[in-house]
């Protein structure tokens, strides 16, 4: 089994590796990835050869510590220099690299794209965009891939986005992209991006990347083949879950069919936290293709299930609702099916291998939400010497709760990190990611289920892409949605206290 983990996180580790800092730096993708990878070669190490016995605590921390610092110079060392503006026009160019490329726009594209120059009459025509009583502009500062437009905002930064958005619309149609961001001095600034998907910029396309972009965004073909296969595999992975051997089910195929309801119980998590994203993101007409689910031919079953957003989130508001829709939709279908897989569940006595993630023998009180909902479901029958052996559904929800809390950790562009960079913004989203690596690292010292979510986190970029509009704040209601969104995080992660224990059982 720890094998097993350890081969799922490497691969996992290597494809966000090349995702993210591969199209930045000459470094090898591979170097990169083994010094990411460290800190778990000598946890799996250390376990293969002492076992049980806890590895140095000054070693596990200093990895933690010199494996980032490594992982960032490396980069630093052999990243890739800014383009140049064209130097083909002696007027000045527009462009600019702001702190990342509007969220859901795919940064790639927003940096290879060139910004034309804008001349004399275009740039009066910029200035005339920004009405005094709205945004006091003092200043345009032209850098390689954005033109910056400095200024004392007047009114409220909702009015100020639509106003001038709407009056470089009106201007230069299609052309730009127009960023809302706070400086490092708090003071807000907009931003105009070169739009990669402006029609002028696709006439200056390759074939090859024109043909690309004109493939349809949904594509219910792809969607429901991946769909049927991965149901295939889950269902072959329940059957394994059930207990059928090989040799009963080569006597016996209808058997194949116990693995049923294990796999409709968790695609049914997986698509619905899926759908939710989807849904969220039509709403707010961000271009989205449908649910991709990801099979495989072992253990679960599947890696999951995915979208793609092909264009910018309008706002912070947007980028909230979203985040949150997506955990918060799976989580309302895998509570009910754990309960009702819980039922189905049988008591066995707590073993030295009794833990959170061990589906034969799993300690409810690993975690407070589930001590709650195992409590709710067995009753009296449940008491504190006992671990549970969990029915196949029970398994779907118990990973459909492990998704949720994943998810929602508030680091970087998963969803947790989505919901406090729309509460707190950008800056604040981003200190409030490293703290919570921190504590996850300090809780995977004391339970080793967490080492592996320890190592992952680390290593996902703390920062969150920005909304085109990232300074207008979120109302209270969804502050205190995403509140409770992250205390159902913590009841899901943190293990049960002994004074609810010993109240419970």
């Amino acid at each position: 089994m720890l094998l097993f983990w350890f081969l799922l996180l490497s691969v996992f580790t290597y494809y966000l590796v090349q995702r993210s800092v591969a199209p930045i730096t000459r470094t090898p993708t591979w170097l990169l990835w083994l010094v990411v990878m460290t800190p778990l070669l000598f946890l799996t190490a250390w376990s293969l050869v002492q076992g049980e016995e806890q590895p140095p605590t000054g070693v596990v921390l200093s990895l933690f510590i010199l494996c980032p610092i490594l992982y960032w110079g490396l980069i630093q060392a052999g990243r890739r220099p800014t383009p140049k503006p064209s130097t083909s026009d002696k007027s000045d160019q527009a462009g600019a690299d702001i702190g990342g490329a509007p969220a859901s726009a795919p940064a790639s594209a927003a940096q290879k794209a060139e910004l034309r120059p804008i001349n004399k009459q275009e740039e009066a025509d910029l200035q005339h965009c920004f009405p005094w009583s709205v945004y006091f502009l003092q200043n345009i500062e032209y850098r390689p891939q954005a033109m910056i437009c400095r200024g004392q905002l007047r009114t409220s930064p909702n009015v100020a986005y639509d106003t001038i958005s709407d009056n470089v619309k009106d201007h230069f149609g299609d052309r730009f992209l127009v960023v809302f961001q706070e400086g490092l001095n708090g003071k807000p600034f907009f931003a105009l991006v070169p739009n990669p998907q402006s029609a002028k910029a696709a006439e200056a396309e390759p074939e090859q990347a024109r043909k690309k972009r004109s493939e349809p965004l949904t594509r219910p073909g792809l969607a429901i083949g991946l769909l049927i296969t991965t149901l295939f595999t889950t269902t072959a992975a329940g059957v394994f879950l059930s207990g059928v051997s090989d040799e009963q089910i080569q006597e016996n195929p209808d058997l194949f069919l116990t693995g049923l309801p294990y796999a409709l119980a968790l695609l049914a998590i997986l698509g619905t936290h899926e759908m939710g994203h989807y849904l969220a993101a039509r709403y707010y007409k961000i271009k989205a293709t449908l649910p991709y689910f990801i099979p495989i031919p072992f253990f679960l079953g599947t890696f999951g299930a995915f979208i793609q957003m092909r264009s910018p989130v309008p706002n912070r508001r947007a980028l909230f609702d979203v985040g949150i829709a997506g955990p918060l939709s799976g989580l309302v279908m895998a509570v009910p099916l754990l309960l009702i897989g819980l039922n189905q569940s049988e008591l066995v006595p707590i073993s030295d291998n009794t833990s959170l993630l061990n589906f034969e023998s799993l300690d409810p009180s690993a975690s407070v939400m589930l001590a709650l909902l195992s409590k709710l479901a067995l009753g009296s029958q449940l008491s504190a010497d006992q671990a549970i052996n969990l029915s196949p559904i029970a398994i779907a929800g118990c990973l459909g709760l492990v998704v949720t809390a994943l998810n929602l950790m508030p680091v970087g562009q998963l969803d947790g990190g989505h919901i406090v960079h729309a509460m707190y913004g950008q800056r604040t989203g981003a200190i409030i990611g490293q703290v919570a690596r921190v504590l996850v690292l300090l809780l995977a010292l004391i339970h080793r289920e967490f080492m592996l979510w320890a190592i992952l986190l680390f290593f996902i970029p703390a920062v969150d892409e920005p909304a085109l509009n990232d300074v207008s704040e979120l109302n209270p209601q969804r502050d205190i949605l995403g509140l409770v969104s992250l205390v159902l995080l913590v009841l899901i992660v943190l293990p049960a206290p002994q004074s609810l224990t010993n109240l419970l059982f």
